[in-house]
């Protein structure tokens, strides 16, 4: 019977470079070893398995069909090794570092503070690099590692992701003040057919939930003009432009009660959108990310009654 193959993360990692940088001399400099050395790994892999994993010419370095697979089950278990890594500094001397975290500008500006702060306080060793964008950018900027982490408006899941749902929070109907809706108390989801709507630009996950809104009550969404912020359509409202949707975490941070709009809640059918945090399966920092989404439910639960958090 024959033995397992001697298989060791460093092969791994050297076969991973040779991946990335179709060039032998290119994956020893980025790993900091000789370029016999990484030969000989790579050498030592392809015996250990009985298998050709680079195909080799003066040109340049590619896998072969069999090195491809081999590879994708290699970043599997190097992104494991740091796992585990992570998991020892974590338990040892908590989160620390610098975490990359992509936020949805309808969302980031009136959680986040309450987040950074929370963070500060149990780990002061860690870091938090926020960057806003829109959903669709920071999606793409995830995958290409731009950002570690991401705090957004989530609907299905995926399979190159973890999707950790936190809170679902309520829209409100947002209305000028002497607007004939804005003095009704009980406003049923009915009286808003005909109602003409305004939406932020399609980039925003809000737009695509606002317009299913009014296709399914009958209101009149507005395609002669899109918002580019919540500000801007809170103003556009006062104006007596249009009525739109605000999520509850923005109205609680900028709707005063003597602004220029009324929010209400449509009743009889509630409206909310889901808030999670998604990351990348390959992360290594897993443990962190659980910790932080477990902080701001915390936080929805502490400072925002009307957040249902899941």
């Amino acid at each position: 019977m024959r033995d397992s193959p001697e298989l060791t993360l460093k092969q791994l990692r050297c076969l991973l470079a040779v991946a990335k940088f179709g060039h032998f001399r290119r994956a020893s400099e980025h790993l900091g070893v000789t370029q016999p050395s990484l030969s000989a790994q790579v050498q030592n892999l392809e015996a250990a398995l009985n298998l050709q994993l680079v195909d080799r010419n003066r040109a340049r370095v590619a896998l072969s069909p069999a090195g491809r697979d081999i590879a994708a089950h290699a970043q599997r278990m190097v992104d494991e090794e740091r796992a585990i890594i992570d998991y020892a500094s974590i338990s040892q001397k908590g989160i620390c570092g610098t975490i990359r975290l992509g936020a949805a500008p309808t969302i980031g500006p009136y959680i986040l503070p309450h987040l950074v702060s929370a963070l500060h306080r149990k780990h002061s060793a860690l870091g938090i690099y926020v960057r806003e964008a829109t959903p669709h950018d920071l999606e793409y900027d995830l995958a290409n590692g731009t950002h570690d982490l991401l705090l957004t408006p989530v609907s299905a899941s995926s399979a190159e992701h973890v999707v950790e749902p936190l809170f679902r929070e309520p829209l409100y109907l947002a209305l000028a003040v002497d607007h004939p809706l804005a003095g009704r108390k009980d406003l049923p989801a009915a009286s808003i057919k005909g109602l003409k709507v305004l939406t932020l630009s399609a980039r925003h996950h809000l737009h695509d939930q606002v317009t299913g809104i009014c296709e399914t009550f009958g209101a009149i969404p507005a395609h002669d003009y899109e918002g580019t912020s919540l500000d801007a359509l809170r103003q556009m409202v006062g104006m007596g432009m249009g009525a739109t949707f605000l999520p509850a975490l923005y109205v609680h941070s900028e709707v005063r009660p003597n602004s220029e709009i009324v929010v209400k809640k449509l009743s009889g059918r509630t409206l909310f959108r889901t808030i999670g945090l998604v990351w990348r399966k390959s992360a290594g920092r897993a443990q962190a990310y659980f910790e932080i989404a477990e902080t701001l439910r915390e936080i929805a639960r502490g400072k925002f009654k009307d957040l249902d958090v899941v």
